[in-house]
């Protein structure tokens, strides 16, 4: 059974999963056109790590970056062997609830352009194409994405009617 849950980057499984996003992003990209962040980034106090896993095999790695007005998605990365499984479906799905619970309304991601398959997830889980953000440089490789989500009452996680006033 797959589980997500809150991990630690540093553990084993979740840091080799980093570690090996990490080797594939220098492979595809020129240096100054990876942003990916390294464990102690991933440790910072604004930083919801998660990772999926099936038994105590860590198949997947996924993280949410609460900024000031909306939340990044960071570090998706499933094990090679595992895709195809649902593992970055339910990343992401994890993601989302985490931000609609602490209330943020917009949730952006910067990836590749050439990682096709990630794009495709993105889109078919509501994301749409938008323009670059955050400190971001303008480059060639990179495509950048949003989606508006629903907050959820903290207190219920039922999600909050926007024109009721019940925030």
């Amino acid at each position: 059974m797959l589980i997500i849950e809150p991990a630690d980057p540093r553990e084993r499984g979740p840091r080799e999963l980093i570690e090996a996003s990490h080797a594939l992003m220098r492979e595809m990209f020129d240096s100054e056109d990876i942003y990916a962040l390294d464990v102690n980034d991933l440790c910072a106090p604004n930083m919801r790590f998660f990772a999926a896993r099936e038994g105590c095999a860590v198949l997947g790695t996924g993280a949410l970056a609460v900024m000031e007005d909306h939340g990044e998605v960071k570090s998706m990365f499933t094990d090679p062997a595992a895709r195809g499984k649902g593992v970055a479906t339910a990343l992401l799905g994890r993601i989302e609830d985490e931000a609609a619970a602490i209330g943020l309304t917009t949730l952006k991601l910067e990836t590749g352009k050439s990682l096709e398959g990630a794009i495709r997830l993105y889109e078919r889980s509501g994301f749409v194409q938008c323009g670059i953000f955050g400190d971001y440089k303008p480059n060639s490789t990179s495509f950048y994405m949003k989606k508006r989500i629903v907050p959820k009452d903290p207190q219920s996680q039922v999600p909050v009617n926007p024109s009721s006033g019940n925030r």
